[in-house]
């Protein structure tokens, strides 16, 4: 394969590895610099449920990021297929499900992810009958929800791993626990001194903060639990007063349980308050929560711009992703493969062209 130049890449969490992915199998060069260790378990990556989850996301979301949900559902087929370690990855929908007392958020939820949408058959109002069809655990307890039948989930905890090996394998320099003092144009710099490369991608999230002003941390709370007294088959958001639950079941009898959309960047340990409401929502849920054993418990910051969307602010040598405030999974691909896109100078193949703006040299 005819080599395209070399990419220095800053930042290996979920962006930094999907695109050093993409570039090695499109015969690019790739050296990759990160302050994490090769398992990226300093990643804001590994504290995410990887959720795919286009429409339920637009309660709060702009259309943008659901068109680029969209194309991420289409393309994270093609790239772990590509991966010759298995990961996790499912589309059977999610489900969205509230108390009676909190039924009128339900449909508000609905009217306002409806007013976004062309096809009204990608979100769903399903009865106790469907519900009964759809999770038959949940029935007695909530017998109304909103379903949405093409999202999906894919388990982040093992497209880590699948990735590092395919990046190593394909022949890509990787230095660890190395941090990046200063990036720009063609160059990063790091205590090892300074680096040169045909094109510079900035991929370091919440560590670019110096560089973009206005990135603000999101904090994320997760706790896997083992439960093998619950019986659930595909993602669940329970609507409740405070913030939003999400509980995803994994193969093993594993559960995510978590919270995303916590207005801070502190990465204290959670709470016995954050805790117990999680766990709480949890067995108000489902009471077979209550025989879980807690595996791991995950606290990161997701980087956000104040309108929640992702951008990628370039000049020539230099492209930075940041943004993806809690839709890393749902839309790295498509944001990666634009800029695909513009290394290959294809700008008309470029889905998301608003994304884009020019950074000042």
């Amino acid at each position: 394969m005819t080599q395209r130049g070399h990419v220095g890449i800053a930042g290996a969490g979920l962006v930094g590895r999907i695109l050093a992915f993409s570039l090695l199998r499109r015969g690019w060069r790739v050296t990759l610099f990160d302050r994490d260790r090769l398992d990226g378990r300093e990643s804001c990556g590994m504290a995410g449920a990887g959720m795919l989850a286009p429409f339920a996301e637009l309660e709060h979301a702009e259309p943008i990021v659901n068109h680029l949900g969209l194309e991420g559902l289409h393309l994270w087929p093609q790239i772990l297929s590509a991966c010759k370690k298995p990961v996790f990855f499912q589309q059977e929908g999610s489900l969205m499900v509230a108390e009676p007392k909190d039924r009128p958020d339900l449909a508000r939820i609905h009217r306002r992810v409806l007013a976004k949408i062309e096809d009204a058959q990608d979100v769903i109002a399903v009865d106790s009958h469907a519900m009964r069809h759809l999770e038959p655990n949940l029935c007695g307890r909530f017998g109304a929800g909103l379903y949405f039948p093409s999202e999906g989930q894919l388990e982040g905890w093992e497209l880590f791993p699948a990735l590092m090996h395919e990046i190593l394998d394909r022949g890509a320099r990787w230095h660890t626990c190395t941090e990046v003092r200063h990036l720009g144009a063609h160059r990063i710099e790091t205590q090892d001194g300074a680096h040169e490369f045909d094109w510079v991608m900035d991929c370091r999230g919440l560590g670019a903060r110096p560089d973009l002003k206005r990135l603000r941390g999101v904090r994320g709370e997760l706790i896997a639990v083992e439960a093998p007294d619950v019986r659930l088959t595909r993602p669940i958001r329970l609507i409740q007063p405070r913030f939003p639950v999400y509980v995803v079941p994994r193969p093993d009898s594993i559960y995510l349980i978590g919270a995303t959309v916590i207005e801070s960047d502190s990465l204290a340990p959670l709470s016995v308050r954050g805790g117990l409401e999680l766990l709480a929502a949890a067995y108000h849920l489902d009471p077979g929560f209550a025989t879980a054993r807690i595996c791991n418990v995950s606290i990161h910051c997701r980087p956000a711009f104040p309108d929640n969307v992702p951008r990628v602010l370039h000049r020539p040598g230099l492209i930075r992703l940041n943004g993806l405030y809690r839709h890393g999974f749902l839309a790295t691909p498509a944001i990666v493969a634009d800029v695909l896109a513009h290394l290959a100078g294809a700008l008309d193949d470029i889905q998301f062209p608003e994304l884009w703006h020019r950074e000042s040299e």
